[in-house]
Parts: structure tokens; sequence; C-alpha cells
């Protein structure tokens, strides 16, 4: 084909201006001035910026009676004859080097008009460009056509004389939302998706091809479950804790009906009873579990209030199954009218063990004393299924949480320095609540050189644990604090260099307490065994810290070394005997620790732990193996006795040595009797040694860190199966009430007004059906149920 000349490049280009340079986009906005039809010269330039030159090849245009377009996206519907591979152009049809420019108009141009069947050279029809269902072709004079869109009414070059303007910038107008009204509506062409950003506005030349697959309709012909459906939005409701009045609420109707207008919407009450339901069905494969333990189950007791000052009871389980995996799971929340009566409790806990089939089966409760007195305590005490109730000095009851006694001690020590830690808070609002005063700041870091890589934040004073994050970013930048005044002349908060030297003894002793409180934060709740020592160690070093010489020392730390040395004292034993179930550390770790704690008064404490370890396994011990109810003095229970069958008449085959007040005599039979005694002797000796003694007899097991304790106790259940069950109890023993989310809470968690105004019953649903559900209890119950091992 010759090219043709200048002029008739210019008078082949209809449109509204010029031939303009194409730009570099990358959001492929292209003006509608790029109607204009680039010639088969290179008249048009493209900028360098552009991938490539579009060749020749490129300009080449099939009629759309020809090939139906195909969109450049993988889910377009592709007709079962187009196997083929589709270049990547911004053109709509396949380039043809040798093919001349054919009109592609209709004989009348209509957009309804169907090609005669002449036409078809294939045998399935192909569809013509989808943009004729947005435009119309009309004639304004003798061989010119245009392009009219439906929606705006504006025209673009089509036809004139033998040139093509073909369709692409047809589909700009439409699909990239150049029309005014079609960008109004939202409506974008949906089978269009222009030349990726790599490849330019045209594409490149150098791009492969791109195969494209006939793909269907994923879920359009799943039928919608009602029932399933309404169950999820009750799961939803539980996990989330949203109000069971969403399901009226018009905005949360109007979205559903949006995702399926033939959801028919459940009601109040119908959300409510399916809740209900998903509780009672989770709560019954939880009694299954708990129907297969070996051992006991441990209560923690944690009460909250409502707006009403009505109470409400948060029993808590915590046991070992039998595959030796720990549990813990919110059984029960009672609804108490009367929460300061000493009776409280007591009636939470006996629903509860009537409720979970727990009678005689309760081992320890683990209570908290900011809510809890004398009175009570002595009323939950006999509940627990232990025969004697003042067994460890009546530790079996816990009364105080580990993490709201940590949290007390935190606010006693901000308490005792309000005024500096108030300078402190101040100073790190007046940098973090304007950014220009930030970047002063950081400015001034970056000139200091300080090297700290904390970040300033602002402290939540719900939580202690971000104070103390808090105090000690501050602290690291003192030097910029000390500084700021100068760079910042409005800044008059700057505390003063013994208020740095305070608040860095404060995070000191601070940071024990952080790191004590921290393991209750895990995603699963650590073996009793683990807090002997973390609580152990806190105590010694809050002792030698009271007797510091340094008096600001000493005066800060004193109060809250007489708080805590309450706590350890009321629970160091039941500790103890948790510790001594790990084979890492038996007993030595106790004597060790209680040497160093209690000093001269040591061998009282570690008697008293090795008298209720021993009392606690003959607890377990009695009801497999009853001991004999007289024993006999100096072994010689071992000795064969028996009746004479008629007094004072011999055995036949038997020399006796008569005994002649008691009727007895002493079997001698054929000579070898001696050696039964003997060997009677010996036996009983070895079984007068219990399990327990077994086990505190044998060496320590080595000291490492991914020691696992639950697992050890699983291989070594067989060798000792009396001693492992009392060791599961043990160290499932809980020795804090709250949630690992709220360790570091300065205050204790109310009943909101919405949740206080359901009834008991939803409100114990709604709780414990969350819980159940994240712990994932009804996934892996199916798993517990087996026998032991």
């Amino acid at each position: 084909m010759d090219a043709p000349s200048p002029m008739e490049t210019d008078t082949t280009i209809v449109s509204e201006v010029d031939t303009a340079i194409i730009p570099q986009t990358d959001t492929a906005h292209v003006q509608e001035t790029e109607a204009a039809v680039l010639p088969e010269t290179d008249a048009a330039v493209i900028p360098e910026t552009e991938h490539a030159i579009i060749p020749e090849t490129e300009l080449a245009i099939i009629p759309d009676t020809e090939l139906a377009i195909i969109p450049e996206t993988d889910h377009a519907n592709i007709p079962e004859t187009d196997d083929a591979l589709i270049p990547e152009t911004d053109m709509d049809f396949a380039p043809d080097s040798d093919m001349a420019i054919v009109p592609a108009t209709p004989a009348t141009p209509l957009d309804n008009e169907q090609p005669g069947s002449e036409t078809q050279p294939n045998k399935r029809r192909r569809k013509k460009s989808i943009v004729w269902e947005h435009f119309t072709v009309e004639t304004v004079g003798p061989g010119h056509t245009r392009a009219c869109c439906k929606q705006c009414k504006k025209s673009f070059a089509y036809i004139t004389g033998s040139k093509l303007a073909g369709t692409s910038h047809l589909k700009r107008h439409i699909a990239l939302g150049i029309c005014p009204v079609s960008r109004q509506r939202s409506q974008p062409l949906a089978t269009y998706t222009p030349a990726s950003k790599s490849a330019g506005a045209y594409g490149s030349a150098t791009d492969p091809p791109k195969r494209r697959y006939r793909t269907t309709p994923a879920i359009a012909n799943v039928p919608l479950d009602q029932e399933r459906c309404s169950l999820e939005i009750a799961k939803m409701i539980i996990m989330h804790e949203y109000p069971l009045h969403i399901v009226e609420h018009p905005g949360f109707i109007e979205f559903v009906r949006t995702l399926n207008p033939h959801y028919n919407m459940v009601s109040f009450n119908t959300v409510q009873g399916d809740c209900v339901a998903l509780y009672l069905r989770e709560k019954q494969r939880l009694l299954n579990l708990i129907s297969t333990i070996p051992g006991r189950v441990n209560l923690t007791l944690d009460l909250r209030t409502s707006n009403q000052n009505l109470g409400y009871v948060f029993l808590t389980g915590h046991f070992i199954d039998s595959d030796w995996k720990v549990h813990r799971h919110i059984l029960n929340v009672v609804m108490v009218p009367y929460p300061d009566s000493d009776n409280a409790f007591n009636q939470a806990v006996v629903a509860c063990l009537s409720d979970w089939n727990l009678e005689g089966r309760l081992f320890t409760l683990t209570v908290d004393q900011s809510f809890s007195s004398e009175a009570v305590i002595a009323n939950v005490r006999g509940l627990t299924s232990v025969k004697n109730p003042q067994l460890l000095n009546g530790q079996i009851l816990i009364g105080s949480c580990y993490a709201h006694l940590l949290s007390g001690l935190a606010q006693d020590a901000f308490g005792s320095m309000v005024d500096t830690i108030k300078k402190i808070r101040d100073s790190v609002k007046y940098v973090k609540t304007s950014e220009a005063h930030e970047e002063k700041f950081d400015e001034l870091k970056q000139q200091l050189q300080v090297p700290s890589t904390k970040d300033l934040l602002i402290d939540d004073q719900m939580r202690w644990d971000t104070t103390y994050h808090m105090l000690v970013a501050a602290s690291e930048l003192k030097e910029v604090f000390a500084c700021f005044d100068a760079s910042d002349p409005d800044y008059k908060l700057t505390p003063s260099m013994d208020d740095w030297k305070q608040v860095e003894t404060l995070c000191s002793y601070l940071k024990i307490l952080f790191d004590a409180a921290n393991i209750l934060t895990g995603p699963t709740y650590p073996t009793a065994s683990t807090f002997f020592h973390e609580v152990s160690k806190l105590q010694l070093d809050l002792t030698h810290a009271a007797t510091s010489q340094d008096p600001f020392v000493s005066n800060l730390i004193r109060p809250l070394q007489e708080k805590f040395d309450k706590y350890w004292r009321g629970c160091c034993l039941i500790l103890a005997v948790a510790v001594v179930m790990d084979p890492r550390f038996k007993m030595k770790l106790v004597e060790f620790s209680f040497s160093r704690i209690f000093g001269e008064d040591a061998e009282t404490w570690i008697g008293l732990v090795d008298d209720g370890i021993r009392e606690l396994f003959l607890d377990y011990f009695s009801p497999i193996l009853p001991l004999p109810e007289a024993p006999m003095e100096n072994g010689t229970e071992s000795i064969i006795k028996s009746e004479l069958p008629n007094e004072g008449m011999p055995q036949e085959g038997v020399s006796h040595e008569e005994l002649p007040h008691d009727g007895t005599v002493i079997s001698f039979g054929d000579g070898l009797s001696d050696f039964d005694v003997y060997i009677s002797e010996i036996t009983s000796g070895q079984q007068t040694k219990s399990e327990l003694d077994q086990y505190l007899e044998e060496s320590l097991l080595p000291r490492v860190q991914d020691f696992d304790l639950l697992g050890w106790w699983k291989l070594n259940n067989l060798k000792y199966p009396i001693l492992s069950k009392m060791a599961a109890d043990v160290l499932s023993i809980p020795i804090s009430i709250v949630d690992p989310g709220a360790v570091f809470d300065t205050q204790s968690k109310k009943i909101d007004g919405y949740r206080s105004s359901l009834r008991p019953v939803t409100l114990e649903a709604l709780v414990c059906a969350k819980n159940w559900l994240q712990s994932g209890s009804s996934e892996t119950s199916n798993a517990f149920v087996k026998a032991e091992v």
C-alpha cells in the first residue's frame, strides 16, 4: 500500500482537533481528542517514553462483522471456535499487515440489524463490537459517517471515505469514564479492560500474546441455603458481640438484601433462638469432653457488676484432658441479685457443679480478695472434693488473683509519683498532639544523635502497661526533652534531672512486674509449675529492694513488698506442690527457694510442702487401693497365720509350735517357711514404697529450655498411674481469673446496659458460646473423646 501524502494524511483525520501527540499516562484517561485516527504512516508522533512506536501492522482494521471483541481480561467468555492466541493490543481486532482498510458499516446503520448468513464464513457467527451497545451510527454526508454516544449524544469520527477510524476511541469514551453521563451512572464497559500499565496505552509490540480462557460464573447456580445463612448470622453476632437487634437495623437489612435479595431476614426472636440453640449444641460437646477427663476440674470465680448493681459471676473451668492438653472454658455466667452477700459465690458454684455434673470433682477454687471476704471464702471452701479442706494450710482455695495483684502493685507505684508522671505525660502529649512539634522534636533528636529506637506514645490510663512503655520511651529521650525548650519556646514542661532519675528507677522495678504479668498473656495458659519460680523470684527481689539503703527506693518498694508478701504466704505451698510435679525440679527447687526466702524458718515451710503433697497423694490413692485398716508392726504382717480348725488338735503332716492362748500357730510346712517369711518381708518392704516416693527418689532431668512437661507426664502415665492423675489436677490450677487480654487492665470489667437488659439465659449463651467457638472446642472435641493412654 502506498503511503498517503501529507495532504492526504491531514484529510484522513476526521476529528474536531488536529492529531495530538499521545502522552504517556498510567491512568489511561485519554481525552476525547484522542478520537483522531492514526494514519498508516508514522505521521502520529509517539513520545519516547512509550514502549514502542505503534507498528503499521496495528493499523489494519478488520470489520466488526468479522471478529468479536476479545476483552483484555481472563474472565471473558471466548467462543469455542476461538482457541487461538489473541495478541494483547489496544485495538479490537487481530492485526494483519496485508489487509486493506475495509469499512465496517452495515448496509443500513441500525444498531439492532443482524448481518446475513452469507457474511459468516465460520460455523458460529461472531459477535460484533460491544461499543455498538452504547453508540449509534449516523450518516452526516456522502461517505462521511460518525458514531453518536447514546448517553451524552456526542459524536465521534467513524468513516470518512475509505478511511475507517475504528472503535478504540469509542471504547475509551465509555470504559475510562470520559463520558460524563456514564461516569455519573458508574456503568463502565463491563467486558472491556484497558491495556495494562506496563504496556502503555496501546500495548507493546514486544509483549508476548496471552491465552484467553473460557470461564463460567462459579457461584451463579449455588442455591440459597436459608438455614445456613441464619446460622452464620447467629455465629457472627456471637463472635463479634453485635446486638441481637442488628437483624432489625435497616442498614444491615439492606446490605443483606444487596447480597441476596431472596434471603428472608430473621427476626429478633428467631436469631435469639438460633444463638441459644448454638450454645446448647456446643455445651453438649463440652459436656462430652469433660466426662472423659481422668481427673478433676479447677474453677475460677470472677464477679462483674452492671449499672443496676446486679452481679454476674463468671465461672471458668480449668482442666487437663486424657491427651494431656490444657483446657480453659467459661462454664457458666450466673446472675446474682445481691453480689455483696456472703453466699453469692456459694450459690453460683453449686449451680455450676450441678450443671456440669462436677459434684465430687472440684479440686481448687480461685477467687479475688477485692470482691471476697473471709465469710465468702469460708462458705465456698467446703465445696471442694479434697477430704481435708485445711490441706496445705487451706491453700486449696486461692484467695487472690495474680493479675489483679500485679496491676494493683503497679498502680500503687504510679501513685507514689503522681506529679512526676503527670509532668512526663504532659510533655509527651505536647509533642505527639502537634505535627509541627513532633517534627521539631525529631529534628532535635537527630541533631543530638540520641540512639533511642522507641517511639513516644500517649498512655491509656486504663492499662498500666501503656504507662510503663510511655515512661520507658520518654526516659530514653530525656536529653531531647531537656533541650526542646530551646527549639520551641512555648514548651515549658521540662522535667528536671531528678525527675528523670526517679522515673528510671521506677521503670526498673516496673519491668519486673511487667515481665511477671506478661506470662499470662500467651495464647495458651501456662501450667501452675511455671509460677513458683516467677513468684518466688519476685518475692525475693521486692524484699531486697524494700531494705535498700536508697531512701527513694525503699520508700517506693516497701508498701509493694508488704502487699506481695501477704499474697506469697497465701499461695506458696500450692505453687510448691505444682513445681514438685516437674521432674526437672521436684523438691530440690522448693528447698533452694525457701532457704533464700524464709531463712531459718525454711525447714518448717519445706516440711509443710512435704506433708501436704503426701496427704494429697493419699487422697488420690485411697479410692483406688484402700490401705490396711490395722497395719502390722515390724513387718510381721507377712507371716502366714491361720486359725486352728480344731483347737488343740495338730494338723496332719504339719509340725507346729502351739501358742497356748491365742489359738494360732506359725506354719513351718516343709522346712522352707523361713525362706517364705524372708521373701515376704522383702516384698513387703518394696510395696510400701509408693509411686510418689519412687518419683521423688529418681534423679532430676536435665533442665532444658523447651522441655514439654505435659508431654513427659503423658509418656510416663503408665509408670505413675495414680501420681499422673494428681499431677494433671495440680498442674492445671489457675492463679489468675482474668482473660489474657485483660491482664494489664486497671479496672474490673462491667456488664454494659445492653447485655444486662438481656435475659440471664441469653447472656450466658452469648458469652459461653463465644468462648467455646474461639477455643475451638467444637472442632477438637471428637479428638479428646478417647480412653486414657
